[in-house]
């Protein structure tokens, strides 16, 4: 997977959002249990509702992460 490549996509009751990787790697893991209940997601996204885990290519590919309260700022 290469950073910026689409890996799916997030439905809601108004629209249809694609995902993208946040970084290069190997795709070493799909969180199956989203299948059943996609809320999860919303309801708790730093544990059971994780999306795919990531073996990143090297250590520089998490340069470009934000940190959550980065995000929570950017947001």
């Amino acid at each position: 997977m290469k950073l910026g490549e689409r890996f799916g996509d997030v439905d809601s009751v108004k629209a249809v959002s694609e995902l993208y990787a946040p970084m290069n790697g190997e795709v070493v893991a799909k969180n199956e249990e989203l299948d059943g209940s996609p809320e999860k997601v919303n309801d708790d996204p730093y544990a059971a509702g994780w999306m795919i885990k990531i073996r990143p290519t090297t250590a520089a590919d998490f340069d470009g992460l934000l940190s959550a309260s980065d995000y929570s700022k950017l947001l």
